[in-house]
Order: structure tokens, then C-alpha cells, then sequence
């Protein structure tokens, strides 16, 4: 995979939402509505599906459908971070109990909760690099359970490569801390960061597809030859090769199968 190729074309791609700035203005007053903005994470998924057949922005429409959509990637986020989240919550449930009591008290159960921390961060960074591309795999094949289909998951990563997928989510990763970034900035810094989220999300949704397309192994369609149908009329033709012969004999003189009596 060209990764400059890859970001340079999804840049462009995010671009094309300038083109047209009600869609643009429209998504951004959506993101920020709770519950409604996955009518936006909704939109994404339509980005992913028709990436890379499509150099065109998806049109903007049937929002049901987007919600339902979007939600279906809710829910499978949520599920992706159900077991990091039980390893880190013991941390953060005596981080705070430590601020009301005396720590001490807590100390005990630090012991057991940081080694629970480590686990969990590590955990969920490993299961960050297959939800990107499990969400990409329920969005192509529409099932939900495609999420959770670690084995096609894991081969598709092996297909486009560790070293390069691994960058590639670094890269992402450090695009996505720098439009936070920006966001923090006083004063006007939210509206830039209100601006730019359904942009990073197209620019997002098109490299992630685009990196999915990659590691897809297209899966070669067997070719099938139908024996030919012997004609009609006076000739007689065995029955095994289909070779034209005697009408009296009662073995092929090519393939030597016994012919049965007409």
C-alpha cells in the first residue's frame, strides 16, 4: 500500500465537502446534537461503502437509514471496549475513593488495580487496531457480526501488512490529536473543531476503506465447463467421452467405456 497516495487522495476527497456547503453545514449541526448526530457516524459508513468505487461524495439522505447505521457502529464500539473498560474501571474507582479517603486505605487494592491499568491500556490498544478495521468489514459485508469476525479481520490486516497497518493507524492517530488539539485552542477554538470533525470523519472513513481495499484478497471464481450435449439424429456417441462411434459397437474405441444398448 502507498501510504502518501492513500492520505493524498483522501485529503482530496474530504475536500470535495467545500463543494458543497449546505451537506457540509448540515453535518456539522447534526454532529453536535446528541443521539442525532449518528445521522453523522451514519454518513461515514456510506463513505466507507462506496470507497473506492466512488470518487464522489455520497449524497446526504434517508437519515433513518443513516441513524440506523451509525448506531449499528455505536454498538459496536461499545462492545469492542466492554473488557478494557472492566480492567481499567478498578483504577479509576480507587483514584477517586483515595481523593474522599484517607489512600492508604486503598493502597491494597492499587496494588491489584495498576497491573489491571496496564492490561487494560494495552488491550485497548491492540483491540483499537482491529475495531478499525472490523467496523470497515461490517460496513462492506452489512453484518453486524462481521464486526466480531476476527478471523477475516486478522487476515485482512496480514494482507495489507503489520508494519505498514500499524503506521498507518499512528498516522490517523496523530491526525485525530492535533484536530483535539485545535479544539482546545481559547476562545474560537470549538469553532474550528465543529468545522473540521465531519471533515477528519470523511478523510477517516475514505483512508480506512482505501487500506481495507488493500488487504482484500479477491477470491478467484472457478471456471466450469459443461460437457457437451451430444446431437441428435442416427449417430450413436458414448456415453462417457462423447466421441462419435459405431452405431453396433459396445465399447468406446477412444475411451473403452462400455456402451449400454439402445
Amino acid at each position: 500500500m502507498d501510504l502518501n497516495q492513500n492520505l493524498s487522495s483522501s485529503i482530496d476527497y474530504s475536500k470535495k465537502l467545500f463543494d458543497d456547503l449546505g451537506r457540509l453545514l448540515i453535518l456539522i449541526v447534526l454532529d453536535v446534537i446528541p443521539i442525532v448526530n449518528l445521522v453523522v457516524v451514519g454518513y461515514m459508513t456510506r463513505v466507507i461503502k462506496e470507497t473506492p468505487t466512488s470518487d464522489e461524495l455520497p449524497p446526504l439522505n434517508d437519515y433513518v437509514n443513516l441513524w440506523i447505521q451509525g448506531l449499528k457502529v455505536a454498538v459496536a464500539g461499545f462492545i469492542f471496549h466492554i473488557i478494557p473498560f472492566i480492567l481499567i474501571a478498578p483504577f479509576i474507582f480507587l483514584t477517586v475513593l483515595a481523593g474522599l479517603v484517607s489512600p492508604r486505605l486503598v493502597l491494597v487494592g492499587w496494588v491489584l488495580a495498576v497491573p489491571m491499568l496496564f492490561a487494560g491500556v494495552l488491550l485497548m490498544f491492540f483491540i483499537l487496531i482491529i475495531m478499525s478495521m472490523g467496523i470497515v468489514n461490517m460496513v462492506k459485508k452489512d453484518s453486524f457480526e462481521k464486526a466480531f469476525a476476527f478471523g477475516e479481520i486478522l487476515a485482512i490486516i496480514r494482507g495489507i501488512g503489520w508494519g505498514i497497518y500499524i503506521f498507518w493507524t499512528i498516522v490517523i492517530f496523530v491526525c485525530s490529536i492535533i484536530v483535539g488539539g485545535i479544539g482546545s485552542i481559547p476562545e474560537f477554538g470549538w469553532v474550528i473543531s465543529l468545522i473540521l470533525s465531519p471533515i477528519i470523519g470523511v478523510f477517516v472513513s475514505r483512508s480506512s476503506s482505501l487500506v481495507y481495499s488493500e488487504g482484500i484478497v479477491p477470491v478467484a471464481t472457478p471456471i466450469t465447463t459443461e460437457p457437451p450435449i451430444p446431437p441428435t439424429g442416427e449417430k450413436k456417441f458414448c456415453t462417457n467421452c462423447n466421441v462419435e462411434i459405431d452405431k453396433k459397437a459396445l465399447y468406446c474405441n477412444r475411451c473403452g467405456k462400455k456402451q449400454e444398448a439402445s
